[in-house]
């Protein structure tokens, strides 16, 4: 049985799809059987951020209403064989979906797969109910500002009304240089606030903003960070990649003064 994994957030705009997206190309590049399934009806764009638009002809809402077998709506990744995606619906009408029905897809393809990765709709209405409900395990993304924390921390106390074996942490876009001049929250504030396991951080890298998604894990700092959360999920380790570590000392100090001109 699969590894059913919710990525979650409580405000949007701090990369959870991204996030998500990139797991799962790791997990499917290390040789697991990964299926992704994007439940934030109506604003979906898993499939973009995946290079995969143009390879959907159904989507979670044909499998529900019978339009389609669930095979029919799996789409594979060209370059990344052992990755799958299911994608939503474009409808903003999502009364027709029921927290059962989609379980039901979540539990069929978890007898085939090894990982099924559920991006969550930011916030904690129907959408989010409806993917955790599916889920045994929980990653929650923040960006180090407190406006993303505050709001995390209220998803965390709804978390914790479900039967989940695991609740993890990632933080965002970290910037090694502003965390080095104390002007964002670093680390150990976020995870005392929080009282949660960090399993990666994600530095802040130029190629997730142009959206070269495909090259995202060939970049140094981007690969090692995605590759160290991915080995921390599979195995249990805590192995956190450093943002920080190239801002600090001599050398540091230099850097830091040339990120500011730029």
């Amino acid at each position: 049985m699969a590894r059913r994994i919710v990525i979650t957030s409580g405000k949007g705009g701090v990369g959870k799809t991204t996030i998500c997206a990139m797991i799962g190309m790791k997990l499917a590049e290390l040789g697991f059987r990964v299926a992704i399934l994007d439940l934030d009806i109506g604003l979906n764009n898993l499939d973009v951020v995946l290079g995969m638009e143009k390879s959907i002809n159904y989507d979670l809402l044909d499998v529900i209403a019978g339009n389609c077998r669930l095979k029919q709506a799996l789409v594979q990744h060209e370059k990344i064989p052992n990755l799958y995606i299911m994608a939503s619906t474009n409808s903003y009408d999502d009364s027709q979906i029921t927290k059962e029905q989609i379980k039901s897809v979540v539990d069929t393809l978890s007898q085939t797969f090894d990982y099924v990765l559920l991006d969550c709709p930011a916030g904690v209405e129907d959408g989010f109910k409806r993917a955790v409900y599916s889920a045994n395990e929980a990653i929650v993304v923040v960006t180090p500002h407190i406006s993303s924390v505050r709001d995390a921390d209220k998803v965390l106390s709804i978390l914790a009304r479900y039967d989940l074996l695991s609740k993890n942490l990632v933080v965002n876009r970290v910037r090694g240089d502003l965390i080095a001049n104390y002007e964002t929250l670093d680390l150990e504030e976020i995870i005392r606030f929080l009282k949660i396991k960090l399993l990666g951080v994600i530095p802040d890298d130029d190629i997730i903003t142009k959206g070269e998604t495909l090259n995202m894990l060939h970049s140094e700092q981007l690969g090692r960070s995605v590759s160290l959360l991915v080995e921390n999920l599979h195995n249990g380790t805590r192995k956190i990649y450093d943002c920080g570590k190239k801002y600090r000392g001599f050398w540091g100090i230099i850097r830091r003064n040339i990120k500011k001109r730029i």
